[in-house]
């Protein structure tokens, strides 16, 4: 039925009907984006790590703080998971969100800000001090039709940054800043856009904030900033690129680099990011989100740094339905075949699509780069017998990495919802096999 009202009814009307409720939604609640700093984050990937390590410099540092991201949903200390099947919620539910930061005396708000969500006005009704760029690579084109569109759509958060009114913290006019990661070649677009201040950062290119001496470990990542050392409490070198958004927005805010490195060690759990589950197994194993190219590299890369002298990098993989980015499928299957020494391949969300297919692109890719089924690649759809199966396989030594859904709450099969949390599932499999 809405495929169909969607052929009838102009895309015009739906432009101005999602334009429009963004207005009155921020009516309803009072326009709370006004009576705080707003800092939104878009990317590819990345942006709710970013998001929380912010989170975690300035709350940490007195500066009462919520967010909204994929995962998660924090006031100040109170967290509570995003229920909702789509990273950027529905126009009511964020203005809600930002009343209750405001009625919760929240001085700001940090809110992941995505293509999909500013196509839809999402991002309207809500006045931003702080723009940050994460990243950008293929993602999403199936919703925008090209790159261009894709990148440009991200574009608006910028816009809407150099067109919102100034405001007062703490007495001082808060200025209108960009941030932005110049190792992507894309940073200059964005940097292209009308703001006081612009910042950048950065690890291998130059920029204002360059990180250098990264050094991971078995449960983290040490580097040093303008010759002060950090040391980051979850693996994966690619986390520096989360932490070091926090440090400049830190510096905005007037926080030094010694409660910026205490807040930012502090910070051990993103929900369903490089999330380590123990239930006192004797090989490890995480949760994580990754679900295209960029993050499957640095999921499997990572794994391959954490396991044993002759463990194995187990990798759990599979890719939604509903016509959503069909293309990445191969390549995800050719990534985790090329660098992982077992591959699963299992549901992910199938939407109201068969799912056998789905497995089987990712299947025969990594079977076009020396994986053989039944050896070193599994099929199995049920998304629980194939982390299960994960277990089985795994010895002392091993790393076991169930990707691609992180800490979201429910499984859309055949068009139905179900309740799901693979962090719950992996307990409760783990203790089946330790009992």
């Amino acid at each position: 039925m809405k495929s169909l009202i969607r052929k009838i009814v102009p895309q015009k009307f739906f432009s101005y009907y999602h334009y429009l409720t963004a207005l009155f939604a921020s009516f309803v609640y009072g326009f709370p984006s006004k009576k705080m700093i707003v800092i939104g984050v878009t990317g590819t990937k990345g942006k709710t790590s970013a998001i929380n390590f912010i989170w975690s410099v300035l709350n940490q540092s007195g500066i009462k703080t919520g967010i909204i991201t994929t995962a998660n949903v924090r006031i100040g200390n109170e967290e509570l998971l995003n229920p909702f099947h789509m990273t950027m919620p529905g126009r009511f539910v964020i203005q809600k969100f930002l009343r209750r930061m405001v009625s919760e005396d929240c001085e700001c708000a940090i809110v992941e800000t995505t293509s999909q969500g500013i196509a839809q006005y999402r991002h309207i009704g809500i006045d931003y001090d702080i723009a940050i760029f994460t990243n950008l690579t293929p993602e999403h084109i199936d919703a925008h039709k090209t790159f261009d569109n894709y990148k440009n759509m991200k574009g608006k958060l910028f816009e809407r940054l150099s067109k919102s009114q100034k405001k007062m913290f703490k007495g001082k006019e808060f200025p209108k800043t960009i941030i932005v990661n110049t190792d992507s070649e894309h940073s200059s677009y964005y940097l292209s856009f009308d703001a006081d201040n612009k910042e950048s950062f950065s690890i291998n290119l130059q920029s204002q904030n360059k990180a250098e001496n990264i050094t991971p470990s078995k449960n983290g990542v040490d580097f040093e900033l303008h010759n002060h050392k950090y040391s980051i409490s979850i693996p994966g070198t690619f986390n520096v690129y989360n932490a070091l958004p926090a440090i400049v927005v830190g510096k905005l805010f007037g926080i030094g680099h010694e409660r910026a490195k205490k807040a930012i060690e502090h910070l051990s759990i993103i929900p369903g990011r490089m999330e380590e589950i123990k239930e006192g197994q004797n090989f490890r194993v995480f949760v994580d989100y990754a679900h295209e190219k960029e993050s499957m590299t640095y999921a499997t890369e990572t794994a391959n740094t954490l396991k044993g002298e002759n463990g194995k990098s187990i990798m759990l993989l599979g890719a939604e339905g509903g016509g959503r980015d069909k293309g990445k499928r191969a390549i995800m299957g050719e990534i985790v075949g090329r660098l992982a020494d077992v591959v699963v391949v299992s549901n992910v969300d199938p939407y109201e699509d068969d799912p056998t297919p789905i497995v089987e692109d990712i299947a025969k890719a990594s079977l076009q780069v020396g994986k053989v089924r039944g050896q070193n690649l599994f099929v199995i759809e049920d998304r629980r017998e194939g982390i299960r199966k994960c277990f089985e396989i795994a010895k002392e030594g091993d790393v076991v990495m169930v990707t691609g859904k992180g800490a979201e709450q429910s499984m859309i099969i055949g068009g139905i919802s179900i309740p799901w949390d693979d962090r719950n599932v992996v307990r409760e499999e783990l203790k089946k096999i330790l009992n």
